[in-house]
């Protein structure tokens, strides 16, 4: 990496973007470019890394970017680096999603810097999780972590409303699958470990993986298997905005990745059953069942981990960087 324009020392730079690229994202596609600047960082969207059939709109590209805005807030604190933060500040080119600005003028959140920790813990915990119940006082301290953000997070409380979810994440399942579109678009982002981003698969088995995905329609055994993680998870919770467009898809990426990081301080892990805010036909029924004003951003299952799982691949720094 050359030395930085940012009026940082350089490994104080280098820390910053480190932490942000620890964020997750769909199909681990890292869609996310950083350019530097006097005074500040660039967050770019990596179109190129966009998923034309899963998120069409680039909802969840967005999201995924401001993950890392995020993880980049958490550092800079921990770093006791001030600094202010722009959402898209050009008008005229909306891949530039936000701006990073240097602020002696700004103060450093304590309560951001105690979550610098959480992120190269925090995990996309895909499992069943350990039988144990998770208490309220934790289920509101995270949706007070969604609120800082200014996005909602609403646990879905009930069994029947919880079977309605899981029957809609089957059915999200179940549509998804049929589409031969998404099942080659998913083969694509199955990769070696090697390669630093996708979901994983051993490499002799990737030629082969990507073959019956593409080949085989599995919906319905996907979608019970997901329906039975659901139903059976200790906290299933919709994280949801007011509104919807990229200025509010900033805002709820934002407000997962503290959640996912106030969650790893509680001993908890999560993953994402979002097919039916995937889906365009079942987001409005899981907005129906909410029983609220507002929109599904991403919907989340969060419980104690049975087992510690290695962390999923990532770029090099590098190759994040837009140097032109």
């Amino acid at each position: 990496m050359p030395s930085s324009q940012l009026g940082l020392d350089r490994d104080i730079a280098v820390q910053l973007l480190q932490a942000a690229i620890l964020a997750p994202s769909s199909h681990n596609t890292q869609p996310w470019k950083f350019r530097l600047h006097d005074g500040g960082i660039e967050l770019w969207a990596d179109r190129t890394r966009a998923l034309p059939v899963n998120d069409p709109d680039d909802r969840e590209l967005t999201i995924s970017c401001s993950c890392a805005l995020f993880n980049l807030r958490v550092a800079a604190a921990h770093a006791e680096v001030p600094v202010h933060i722009s959402l898209l500040p050009d008008p005229h080119n909306n891949d530039l999603l936000a701006n990073v600005e240097m602020a002696a003028s700004s103060t450093v959140s304590p309560d951001l810097a105690e979550l610098q920790e959480a992120m190269g813990h925090r995990r996309t915990y895909r499992k069943a999780f350990a039988e144990r119940v998770v208490p309220t006082r934790l289920t509101e301290a995270l949706v007070h972590a969604a609120a800082q953000e200014h996005a909602w997070l609403q646990p879905i409380s009930g069994a029947t409303a919880r079977h309605a979810v899981a029957a809609l994440v089957a059915e999200g399942d179940a549509a998804q699958w049929a589409n031969p579109s998404w099942r080659r678009e998913l083969a694509m982002w199955m990769h070696p470990k090697r390669r630093g981003d996708g979901m994983t698969v051993p490499g002799l088995a990737v030629p082969v993986a990507q073959a019956v995905v593409r080949t085989f329609d599995m919906g319905h055994g996907v979608g019970a298997k997901d329906q039975q993680l659901a139903d059976a998870s200790p906290l299933l919770a919709v994280l949801g905005t007011d509104a919807d467009g990229p200025e509010h898809w900033l805002l709820a990426g934002q407000a997962l990745q503290r959640v996912l990081l106030v969650a790893y301080g509680l001993g908890l892990q999560a993953s994402y059953l979002n097919q039916p805010v995937q889906v365009p036909g079942l987001r409005p029924k899981l907005q129906d069942l909410m029983g609220r004003t507002g929109f599904p951003q991403v919907l989340l299952r969060l419980g104690y981990p049975a087992d510690t799982l290695p962390a999923s691949p990532r770029r090099a720094l590098g190759d994040t960087l837009d140097l032109t």
